[in-house]
């Protein structure tokens, strides 16, 4: 089987959450990263310049064996199910992780669809109100948020977290996880695990700054 995901040459959580459960699935793949400018011309005629189709005009995407995957959660599932982050043959713990990377597709809508000036506002009001619901839904007691094993939703919360807070985004704050602690446990948690810490020495620039939680 031959995996080619396909993004850009950064770590988004809509993107490294498959990467990454790829690496610690041990699942041989094409990190293929490309360019904005090539990405213009994704948008327009739906495939890369080499012929690759892109489904959606949008990345990420996943090819596998020829065909082309498009939509984050998707991919993500897909690359959960080869590498035991994600049930195969459980509806009621697959739903539950589902509803994790939905809820961060809702919040990243918040964020993308404000201007940069009216951050700030929006974070005191519709953003915060979803980080708290995040936070409540997240068991205190139990280590990982679905059946207490790590999951993508775990590797999800992480990487969308580290980006929100990572000091790229104009008007928010970098403590609007302050009152979370929940979901502050949960990035600690994939935080510390060996694998990610090895994809990150693989895959991140040297000069990355580690978001510290």
């Amino acid at each position: 089987m031959k995996i080619t995901l396909i993004y850009f040459d950064f770590p988004f959580w809509r993107a490294e959450i498959s990467r990454i459960a790829l690496f610690i699935g041990e699942i041989d793949f094409q990190d293929l990263r490309i360019n904005y400018e090539e990405f213009g011309r994704v948008k327009s005629k739906g495939h890369l310049d080499n012929g690759t189709n892109i489904p959606f005009h949008q990345l990420p995407c996943l090819v596998v064996d020829n065909v082309s995957i498009a939509q984050s959660a998707g991919i993500a599932r897909y690359c959960g199910k080869l590498s035991g982050l994600y049930p195969v043959n459980n509806a009621i713990k697959a739903a539950q992780i589902d509803q994790f990377l939905d809820i961060l597709t809702d919040i990243t809508e918040i964020i993308s669809s404000t201007k940069p000036e009216d951050r700030e506002e929006v974070s005191k009001g519709a953003l915060t109100r979803k980080l708290s619901i995040l936070n409540k839904n997240i068991d205190q007691n139990k280590d990982y948020l679905v059946d207490n094993t790590l999951s993508i939703a775990d590797i999800g919360i992480w990487s969308f977290m580290g980006w929100l807070i990572g000091g790229k985004l104009d008007g928010i704050s970098l403590d609007i996880l302050k009152e979370h602690e929940n979901i502050k446990k949960v990035c600690r948690l994939v935080d510390q695990h060996p694998k990610v810490n090895d994809w990150i020495k693989k895959a991140y620039p040297k000069n990355y700054s580690r978001t510290i939680f």
